[in-house]
């Protein structure tokens, strides 16, 4: 039986999906820059579809972190080898993660970045965490029961989001910019060895660890990974993507949980379970996806449920008006038409040119793992409730395309695609300001 007609044809294209998502990315830049400078149209961001602008600046920090990118790369072979086992693997891309995080988050500003953007004197710490603790000061109860009420008058970061971090901040007295900096930096850091957590059910060992190493050289992770946090959501999102991805059922009963609490901190964690779902699809059919979107949706409801019966929590009208907050904010400024490819293209772009060009090879290729995390990203974009600041937004996904990303990088070229990451990581943490 021969091939079907038209099939040359659909495997050309295939083989092209890489080379055309590129150009649409690099059109949909260079509209955004051409439109934000001689239209007088910013499409909410100045630099478009980038957050932040350009602002030159190095401290000697950066002679740092240069020196533990020099190493990582150097290192990688050796980190792939069989003789490293797994625990001291996972123990090394965890302090690798951390000491570029804080390397990098210091070099164009100085130790002082690590803390600035909680700062409530400064430019963005209005907006973020520290800022909401107020809204506690009648007690967790009251806050919890009150919550959707509430939810108008926080700082837009913590309207964006369900109580879960703040509650957690009050709980353990992190109520200064350096105790939340410090929990995001070092909890963040989990996100290389968790990657590798997850790569180890989904690839063989040595994929697993390139996977671990892209995340934790990816610049977007690093740039955001330091002084957002959206570093813990991550974190949290991958805590349940771990036993999600397996195929028995206890672990994935374990995984449904996590992302239930997770989504206490996040909503943007529910896809996660969507991740999972399609994962599950792909790997062994539309019954397991049904079953463990059932699981997930079940222990979601049920720890919503009880989490309402105890604390007063309304999470449907927290929804409602973290909707309407959203709505009527900086988002309305943000048309539709331009961050439908905008968002993709930042989030893409920033993980790195080398990680979104290996993805995009395994989604040509049909990968279970890139097909998933792709459909994800699509449907977020197309739902457009998040438009722009994707960088920080979508981290959560990052380690995730790392993961599709692995399978496609050859050996002979783990050096050069680590180097062109630490380039771009140290590059635009000098030139530019990402807020964050």
């Amino acid at each position: 039986m021969g091939p079907r007609p038209g099939a040359g044809r659909m495997t050309a294209l295939a083989r092209a999906l890489p080379a055309v998502a590129f150009a649409v990315m690099g059109l949909t830049v260079a509209a955004g820059m051409w439109l934000a400078r001689h239209d007088g149209r910013e499409l909410g961001l100045p630099f478009p579809p980038f957050i932040g602008r350009l602002a030159p600046q190095v401290t000697a920090w950066a002679i740092v972190a240069a020196a533990l990118f020099a190493l990582v790369v150097w290192a990688a072979p050796r980190l792939l080898s069989p003789g490293l086992p797994a625990p001291a693997f996972a123990a090394v891309a965890y302090a690798l993660t951390l000491a570029l995080r804080l390397a990098l988050g210091a070099s164009s500003g100085g130790t002082g970045q690590w803390s600035r953007v909680f700062d409530t004197t400064g430019f963005e710490g209005p907006n973020e965490y520290v800022a909401a603790l107020p809204a506690l000061r009648y007690g967790p109860g009251f806050f919890l029961d009150r919550f959707a009420e509430l939810v108008p008058a926080l700082p837009v970061h913590a309207a964006g989001h369900p109580p879960g971090l703040l509650l957690a901040m009050d709980t353990f007295g992190i109520t200064t910019p350096g105790r939340l900096a410090a929990l995001c930096i070092a909890g963040g850091a989990l996100v290389a060895p968790l990657a590798y957590a997850i790569g180890r059910e989904l690839l063989d060992e040595r994929r697993a660890r390139v996977a671990g190493l892209l995340t934790a050289t990816a610049p977007s992770v690093l740039l955001f990974g330091a002084t957002s946090a959206d570093a813990l959501f991550a974190v949290l999102g991958l805590l349940a993507a771990w036993p999600l991805a397996c195929a028995r059922l206890r672990p994935r009963v374990a995984g449904a949980v996590l992302l239930a609490i997770g989504s206490l901190f996040a909503w943007s964690l529910l896809a996660i379970g969507a991740w999972a779902a399609l994962l599950a699809w792909r790997r062994r059919g539309w019954k397991d996806m049904l079953a463990l979107g059932l699981l997930c949706g079940g222990v979601l409801l049920a720890v919503h449920a009880l989490f309402a019966a105890v604390t007063g929590f309304d999470p449907i009208g927290t929804l409602r008006a973290t909707e309407q907050v959203y709505r009527f904010g900086i988002a309305s400024e943000r048309p539709y038409w331009f961050w439908l490819p905008g968002s993709p293209t930042a989030f893409l772009l920033m993980l790195g040119l080398p990680v979104a060009w290996l993805a995009l090879r395994a989604l040509t290729a049909g990968d279970d793992a890139a097909l998933a995390i792709f459909a994800v990203i699509a449907v977020a974009a197309v739902a457009g409730f998040t438009k722009a600041e994707v960088e920080r937004i979508w981290l959560p996904f990052a380690p995730l395309v790392c993961l599709a990303a692995a399978p496609a990088l050859q050996d002979r070229h783990l050096r050069p695609v680590l180097g062109l990451l630490a380039v771009h990581a140290l590059a635009w943490e000098l030139l530019w300001n990402t807020v964050w």
